[in-house]
């Protein structure tokens, strides 16, 4: 590519909706993850907050109902809309997008900025082609007019598309929850995330911590059923705060704080978190134990190993030992009191949050998943005391990777029994197996199962 070409395509994807399409291509494109690189894209411009929260809606919006977007686009695009040109795809659904779910930006403008957009890269012919495809679009949304599949005679396909959402997965809920709680479940996980907030107790109380929130007028809920977290009513440019960098909260969803309270550390004790980056319940159960004891946080990268160690250092916390090294080849002759494998998944039931993960994930990670997790639970029986404690967990909703991991893991463990949650936790937050799993439509936070296991002999 000549340097007149790369300044050309540079130039193009100034601005937030340049931006944004840049964006939605790699996610399309690559394996990467939308929040890795809207978090580079932002770091490395030079937009406005109110710019940067812009494209963050356009980004995370696009992604959300890419399905309905899809579909919509689909009807109006001469040929077929899933073989365009990138560019022209995700131009169409940036603009879209704005004109069916941003009440503030004038239908007209975004389609004179798709046009002009589609028009620098790809000339005429093509912006012609995306002036006509959004104004048939605008004229008939505004008769009310736009279909969708019959639920009726089609309900897999109008759940997919309507909830925008894969048909494996829709499939799926539907076999499991029935068409009223999926419907519930798919339009929650369409909702904007609300961002949660986990005071660091070792350096505030929550009175303090409520003190501070309304000293700067943001509005907040206590948490549903955990007293240690906050929910924010908007989303705000919260690390820019100087009580964040002075390490007085985390960003911490509700769901996570149950298996630290699963866990139920004492001073004192040697606790290993075995798949720890980036440090979220390290930092919470050294909040539970009053800095006092040893935490040894163990991750693979390097690179998140780093974070779980910076992250730390904010909150001031030096109980934690941050260690880089595969979980599989961890030995330490030196038994620990309690072990929390919050364990790598599918993390289907984040999916507000990283509305990307429905579209990357598949069937088979959800099985491959399953071998993984069963292998980290093992690992993390050879490592602890008799009497002492695992809790297992995970951010997902599926059964195989959750109950039935621990079922596996008793039938060749003898030695360990399930403690059921809820003599640690809320009762509403405790299924019939005596696990704790959450889910969006019914306890308004991420979907995140965990189990409490004992070792008796």
């Amino acid at each position: 590519m000549s340097s007149i070409e790369e300044h050309k395509i540079h130039d193009i994807h100034t601005g937030v909706r340049g931006l944004a399409v840049k964006i939605l291509n790699r996610v399309e494109r690559t394996d990467a993850y939308l929040e890795k690189l809207l978090d580079n894209e932002m770091r490395n411009s030079e937009l406005s907050g109110q710019d940067k929260a812009l494209l963050y809606e356009i980004v995370h919006g696009v992604v959300r109902w890419m399905g309905r977007l899809d579909w919509i686009l689909a009807g109006f695009y001469k040929g077929q809309f899933s073989k365009a040109l990138p560019l022209l795809k995700n131009a169409l659904r940036v603009a879209l997008y704005q004109i069916l779910f941003l009440d503030k930006v004038p239908e007209y403008a975004a389609v004179n900025e798709a046009v002009e957009f589609v028009k620098k890269l790809h000339g005429q012919k093509f912006a012609d082609i995306t002036n006509a495809v959004l104004r048939n679009i605008i004229k008939t949304n505004n008769e009310k007019n736009l279909r969708f599949p019959n639920p009726e005679n089609e309900l897999l396909s109008y759940l997919s598309t309507f909830y925008s959402h894969p048909s494996w997965l829709v499939k799926r809920w539907l076999n499991r929850f029935g068409r009223e709680q999926v419907e519930l479940l798919l339009a929650a996980n369409n909702e904007r995330p609300l961002l949660t907030l986990r005071p660091n107790l070792l350096k505030v109380s929550l009175t303090e911590f409520q003190d501070l929130l309304n000293s700067v007028d943001l509005k907040y809920s206590a948490g549903t059923y955990l007293p240690e977290f906050f929910k924010l009513k908007t989303l705000s440019n919260i690390t820019s705060w100087k009580y964040f960098t002075e390490g007085y909260f985390n960003i911490q969803d509700e769901s996570t704080g149950f298996s630290c309270k699963l866990l139920a550390p004492q001073k004192g004790e040697r606790i290993l978190d075995l798949c720890a980056a980036p440090g979220g319940k390290s930092s919470f159960i050294a909040d539970m134990i009053q800095n006092d004891g040893e935490i040894i946080a163990i991750d693979k990268f390097e690179s998140r190993t780093n974070q779980v160690t910076k992250a730390m250092e904010r909150l001031g916390i030096t109980c934690v030992n941050a260690i880089n090294v595969d979980a599989h080849a961890y030995e330490n002759s030196d038994l620990f009191d309690r072990i929390i494998a919050d364990v790598p998944c599918t993390g289907l039931g984040t999916i507000s949050k990283k509305p990307d993960i429905k579209w990357k994930k598949e069937l088979l990670d959800i099985r491959k998943s399953n071998i993984l997790q069963l292998n980290l639970l093992n690992k993390a029986a050879t490592l602890v005391k008799k009497d002492g404690v695992i809790v297992y967990s995970t951010c997902t909703t599926e059964p195989e990777e959750n109950f039935e991991v621990i079922e596996s893991f008793l039938k060749t463990n003898e030695n360990f029994i399930i403690q059921n949650a809820s003599e640690f936790v809320s009762k509403d937050v405790v299924d019939e197996n005596g696990c704790v799993q959450t889910l969006p439509h019914i306890h308004k936070m991420d979907g995140a199962f965990a189990a409490r296991l004992l070792r008796v002999k």
